[in-house]
């Protein structure tokens, strides 16, 4: 390649194993030196396109990064959420157009009363119309700031809903490894799965995956999946399994519990952060959450889940009871 570069004018592009070129104008780049003929800083006019297809002699090892699995927009985030609430307070919306109605007849009601008794207090032979008229005048009042209180607070819990609805789609949208070949979003394992995340140092993810080995059978028997979350690297904690025949069966096990790899550190350390701070947590904590079949937030705490607690609580995904108690995830 070094002979070639010398004779041509070449542009080389680095990328990950196995470079297929196409064209001129389309590049299929999964890693190796690209050495392309072109005349001297010449460009083409269109767009390089970078494909992460497979190619039949590709390695089992290599990695392959989309740039569509980034979490979705805010205003998305926010759509979904405002359908949720409707769906969890369908008749909020009702209640407080209803509030506005009376704030508004009220206000006009008291407008009115209010000119009624200018007019009386500047003629005296009206002047027995006074106390009925500050009568009429002090129920509108009051009317008014009821139904003003009471919108208030309903503004209050729907704008309280909706931003932990929209903290959820943010967790939903997050990413998850399962598998080295397999990334899905924290959203498709709904109602298959309540996952538990365990955020901290390495050291505190490796107790808890210790702590946890005696419930592992029955927590997989409750959809529990969980996400260990190293707080202090970039990289997943390592786990060590007995792998010895007589725990083959556990072990499998238990690997399938603690399959899940958080991708995208960036941004889950981020939508951490501000669960973090809305709690009045410290960031050094390290903490747990547990999410319900839906995807919402069931439970959370500083520490070390609960494990015991979970099988308590937590009704089996499959056997007699599964379908009636899907949405029953215990006390929260």
């Amino acid at each position: 390649m070094a002979s070639a570069a010398a004779s041509n004018s070449s542009l080389y592009i680095l990328g990950p194993p196995s470079t297929h070129y196409r064209n001129k104008n389309d590049f299929r780049i999964y890693g190796q030196f690209l050495s392309l003929k072109r005349k001297p800083w010449t460009f083409p006019s269109t767009s390089v396109t970078y494909q992460p297809f497979p190619t039949p002699n590709q390695s089992s090892s290599s990695i392959t990064c989309f740039a569509t699995d980034k979490p979705s927009s805010s205003s998305e985030i926010s759509s979904a959420a405002k359908i949720r609430s409707e769906v969890l307070s369908p008749f909020r919306s009702v209640r407080m157009f209803f509030y506005i109605a009376f704030i508004a007849s009220g206000s006009l009601g008291g407008l009115i009363a209010t000119t009624r008794l200018i007019g009386a207090l500047s003629n005296p032979s009206r002047a027995a119309e006074v106390p009925e008229i500050l009568k009429g005048l002090g129920i509108d009042v009051g009317a008014v700031s009821l139904f003003a209180f009471l919108y208030y607070r309903e503004n209050n819990a729907k704008n309280a809903q909706l931003a932990r609805l929209s903290r959820e789609e943010s967790l939903s949208n997050l990413k998850l490894r399962v598998d080295e070949k397999r990334i899905i979003p924290v959203s498709s394992l709904r109602g298959n799965a309540r996952l538990v995340i365990c955020a901290g140092p390495e050291s505190f993810v490796k107790e808890a995956f210790r702590l946890s080995e005696p419930f592992t059978e029955r927590l997989l028997e409750r959809g529990v999946l969980v996400v260990p979350f190293a707080t202090d690297g970039y990289l997943p904690p390592s786990f060590e399994f007995d792998e010895s025949e007589e725990s083959k069966d556990i072990t499998a096990k238990r690997k399938r519990l603690w399959q899940l790899v958080p991708v995208y550190v960036s941004e889950w350390t981020k939508w951490l952060e501000e669960q973090k701070k809305l709690a009045g947590v410290s960031t050094e904590s390290p903490v747990y959450l547990s999410l319900r079949l839906d995807g919402r937030v069931r439970g959370s705490g500083v520490g070390y889940p609960p494990w015991n607690a979970f099988v308590a609580q937590l009704p089996p995904v499959k056997g007699m009871w599964s379908g009636l108690l899907d949405g029953f995830d215990g006390r929260v």
